[in-house]
């Protein structure tokens, strides 16, 4: 079936909340910040820049401080620094290809996922492990803020813990227009209070570098260890789903034109799989804290990253200002991250809950349920047990971002059995795609009975190298297999306005959704399998009944 659309150019933004009429809650809503959509060209009125500051404004987490100085501590720097590199180039090629198509058809990495290999509910799986990752981060960099407040207030820590939450709620109930503006503006004091206390000790006290070089860690001789690498790598690599919140701020990238392809590029890669060059100097720098103040604090506060700021800071500035810019450092990071933590957590399992039930309760629901996930964690002292937590969540992370992106990168590009634009209506997909799903649930199965020893001593530290290669080699195995049949369900979806313009992005013209009265660009819309009309992906998503929703195509004959 085809309907003949009456057509209009996007040309003013979509109105917020509040403005726009003949809407509901979860029009509205999602009208801020397009949860569960494709996020129009109207909206879209950043630069490829701010973009860009705004998504690696969400990497200020210090985590990865603490990460680099437990292994660092454990196997001695060579391992650590190895280790790091690994999964630094791991993370950034997996990432490359999944942060191009968020920007390019500005959708988040739920609805990639959706037409890269695991169908319409089939990606329910991987949103529960990427809001796991957000809530399980927000505790860990919630647990650090606890710490702050803990040395700088005598705070207790149970109540840090509840403050360190409920503080970013007010922040995060509102999408992209008010997190752009918090990680712009917040962006320079946080590199310089991280960036100056290093080069003042590198500076001042050239045989720090020394001792950290030769650090043997607890657990080595000095010398690199090819286990100890690995299981190094298993914990940074707990860090690989990071794309997904990044990709949750590139997905409102402008348009790739020949007038801005340059910046476009730059700010794709910048914040897309670049954030991982940041992450891994973090991860260095933390090594070379630890080691700094192992002396003075003894090993099991040389994680903590407040600590590692004080010592540094005390050695550059007076001491009655070391405690307020130290807590300044950690309280800016903390917020930096933890609001986009509570966004992307939130939009994951909005995702899954109105896939499932047809219902859309509202995404500040869902800011709350994560935040109580994360509680749940820094209440249950999740610091004291950090690595063995990455490392096992590790397993899960690494085999959807890879299967993913061999989807993408091989499957569509190489084979040419996945569809080259990203599909992500319903009643477009199968309800399941054994490609991915079945690639991701060998992978990540296998790979988590190495890691709790079931299949030997020997094979632990090689669970996340073995949920990488079976994700890279059964995904196209599969697409062979299936011949790539459980991709659409139909490849018409009933519009005869082309998807896409002339330069290969989304296309700007509007049509109005007659279930909820409301105009979307046109990739957000399929044509009504009951009325001569349009209907756009979210009134889809909550048709329980699924009249709306398009018939399978014939079977050929």
């Amino acid at each position: 079936m085809s309907v003949e659309p009456q057509l209009t150019e996007a040309t003013e933004p979509r109105p917020g909340p509040g403005q726009a009429p003949r809407t509901d809650q979860a029009v509205r809503e999602t009208l801020e910040d397009y949860t569960l959509r494709f996020a129009p060209r109207g909206y879209r009125r950043w630069s490829p820049m701010v973009v860009a500051t705004t998504a690696l404004g969400g990497i200020a987490y210090m985590a990865d401080f603490s990460i680099g100085a437990g292994i660092g501590l454990t196997h001695g720097t060579g391992n650590a620094l190895l280790a790091i590199a690994v999964a630094a180039v791991v993370i950034f090629v997996t990432g490359f290809p999944l942060a191009y198509y968020g920007a390019r058809y500005n959708i988040d990495l739920d609805l990639i996922t959706r037409g890269s290999g695991f169908g319409y509910y089939g990606s329910v799986l991987t949103s529960v492990i990427f809001a796991s990752f957000t809530f399980i981060f927000f505790a860990l960099e919630g647990s650090i803020m606890a710490q702050g407040l803990e040395y700088g207030l005598g705070m207790p820590l149970w109540l840090g813990y509840l403050v360190s939450t409920v503080m970013v709620i007010p922040l995060v109930i509102y999408g992209m227009k008010a997190l752009s503006r918090l990680q712009v503006w917040t962006t320079p004091v946080w590199l310089l209070l991280m960036v100056a206390p290093l080069v003042y000790l590198i500076a001042t006290d050239p045989g720090s570098v020394d001792r950290f070089l030769a650090h043997a860690g607890t657990d080595g001789d000095g010398g690199v260890d090819t286990a100890s690498v690995l299981l190094g790598a298993g914990v940074c690599l707990s860090l690989i789903a990071q794309i997904g919140e990044q990709i949750d701020y590139l997905r409102f990238m402008p348009p790739k034109t020949e007038a801005n392809k340059r910046a476009w590029w730059t700010a794709v890669v910048m914040a897309g799989p670049g954030w991982v060059v940041l992450g891994a100097l973090k991860q260095a720098i933390g090594v070379f804290l630890a080691v700094y103040i192992l002396a003075e604090v003894g090993p099991a506060r040389a994680t903590e990253p407040i600590q590692q700021f004080r010592s540094a800071l005390d050695a550059m500035l007076p001491s009655w200002t070391v405690v307020p810019l130290a807590l300044a450092l950690v309280v800016i990071s903390q917020i930096k991250i933890n609001v986009t933590n509570a966004y992307s957590g939130s939009l994951a399992w909005t995702n899954s809950f109105t896939r499932v039930t047809g219902t859309y309760p509202g995404r500040l629901v869902f800011v709350l349920v994560n935040l109580g996930f994360a509680l749940a964690l820094m209440e249950a002292d999740m610091f004291s047990f950090l690595n063995s937590l990455l490392g096992f969540y590790s397993n899960c992370a690494i085999a959807w971002v890879v299967t993913v992106a061999t989807d993408i990168g091989v499957n569509k590009y190489l084979l040419h059995l996945s569809p080259h634009a990203p599909e992500f209506r319903r009643g477009m997909l199968h309800a399941v795609n054994p490609v991915g799903v079945v690639s991701f649930v060998a992978a990540s199965g296998l790979s988590i009975a190495m890691y709790f020893h079931l299949l030997g001593d020997a094979m632990q530290p090689y669970s996340p190298v073995a949920a990488a290669v079976i994700a890279f080699v059964l995904t196209p195995v599969m697409a062979v297999a299936t011949k790539g049949r459980y991709y659409l369900r139909r490849t018409d979806d009933g519009i005869a306005e082309p998807l896409l313009d002339p330069e290969g992005n989304p296309s700007a013209v509007t049509l109005e959704c007659h279930v909820c009265g409301e105009r979307y660009e046109r990739p957000d819309m399929t044509a009504c399998q009951a009325h001569a009309a349009f209907v756009c992906s979210l009134c889809l998503s909550t048709d329980k009944t699924g009249v709306h929703v398009l018939p399978p195509s014939p079977a050929p004959a």
